[in-house]
């Protein structure tokens, strides 16, 4: 343990912050998640729905600095192929 203050206040605010980035982290994969599903079942209005929900949640993950910029690009990219190829 620590034993400059310094050094335990980092370590407190370095857990903070790792944990509020794995809870974007799930969210954007429960958003990506949500939308394959809708894809292999082949339901294009529910898929373009939750398509624009994970669009939102990978872009607010790349604005915070949780995922990379170009990252959240090309998921976007990929889920907005597959959600076209839809029927």
């Amino acid at each position: 343990m620590a034993n400059i203050k310094s050094a335990k206040k980092r370590i407190l605010t370095s857990a903070k912050r790792a944990e509020r980035n794995k809870a974007v982290k799930s969210a954007v994969k429960t958003a990506v998640k949500k939308v394959d599903a809708a894809v292999a079942a082949g339901d294009k209005a529910a898929a373009e729905e939750s398509f624009r929900k994970a669009e939102r949640a990978l872009t607010m993950a790349a604005s915070k600095g949780v995922l990379h910029k170009n990252t959240s690009s090309r998921k976007v990219s990929r889920l907005s192929k597959s959600v076209a190829a839809i029927g």
